[in-house]
């Protein structure tokens, strides 16, 4: 039996780094994404408003043309185009509203570009099938069909609700990755078999483009957290996101609350942070 280690919103606290004086906007983090498709151009304009809104103090976006529209129209102050090499990226944020069945080959040597390299990347959706053997520090954030399918690829037995712990260390073992098992209760899991769960969202984050924000929100505390544990930078973002969900849809002291979409809970960010931080 894996001992799983409940996540406070104490925990979360110790991870919201708070600027000083000394700080600029490069050293409060620099977030770039590869994200969004000519089919989904909203994945892009989500997961970098969440970005901004948990806190980067850089974020550049790096896609498609359409999606790049959408999100200088929605958050100019983003930086939009192809030429990373000239800037400093602390976490990347990649897959988020892309299909790796229709991904060209010049698009996965991209990808796996970022992967070899020494920032952190959260690995989301279309992404997921590349996440083995990556130099990287890799955050995994699948959904219950995405996992099923990361088990099958790796020839791991179908797992069930009773042993998802297990099912998501062993996942984390074979990729020597960090795995964010999203659902209900979202489960976080590292190749060393640390597990944490996180239960602080509400029912009505389960709305489409939601996985978009929560990938935008963990970008943003990777890039300000370079030498905090994965496991536990997840866990946090896990908690903010789902703190914000729950302000969002007016779910707190006990309101039923009510729907909400996903920039809701983009916007309900920065009231997240200062309730945590007050």
């Amino acid at each position: 039996m894996i001992e799983v280690r409940e996540w406070t919103r104490g925990d979360t606290a110790r991870l919201l780094r708070v600027p000083t004086s000394g700080d600029d906007k490069y050293s409060r983090g620099v977030v770039a994404l590869r994200t969004g498709s000519d089919t989904y151009p909203g994945a892009a304009v989500l997961g970098t408003e969440a970005a901004w809104r948990a806190g980067a103090g850089f974020v550049r976006y790096v896609g498609g043309e359409r999606a790049g529209d959408a999100v200088l129209a929605r958050r100019p102050e983003t930086v939009v185009g192809s030429d990373t090499g000239r800037s400093r990226v602390d976490a990347w944020v990649i897959g988020s509203g892309t299909d790796a069945d229709s991904r060209t080959d010049a698009e996965t040597a991209a990808l796996r570009e970022i992967l070899a390299g020494t920032a952190s990347v959260v690995v989301d959706a279309g992404a997921l099938d590349l996440a083995g053997g990556s130099h990287a520090p890799v955050l995994l954030t699948p959904h219950a069909k995405e996992f099923a399918s990361l088990r099958t690829a790796l020839r791991l037995p179908a797992s069930d609700d009773e042993h998802r712990a297990e099912a998501a260390v062993e996942v984390a073992a074979a990729l020597d990755a960090t795995v964010l098992l999203k659902g209900a209760r979202t489960l976080i899991a590292d190749a060393g078999g640390q597990v944490i769960e996180v239960a602080a969202g509400t029912a009505w984050l389960a709305t489409a483009g939601t996985g978009d924000v929560l990938g935008g929100v963990l970008g943003a505390l990777l890039a300000a957290n370079p030498h905090a544990a994965v496991a536990e930078v997840a866990a946090a973002g896990a908690w903010l996101h789902g703190s914000a969900g729950r302000l969002a849809a007016g779910a707190v002291d006990g309101a039923p609350g009510h729907p909400i979409v996903a920039l809701d809970v983009a916007h309900a960010l920065p009231r997240a942070i200062a309730d945590l931080l007050a």
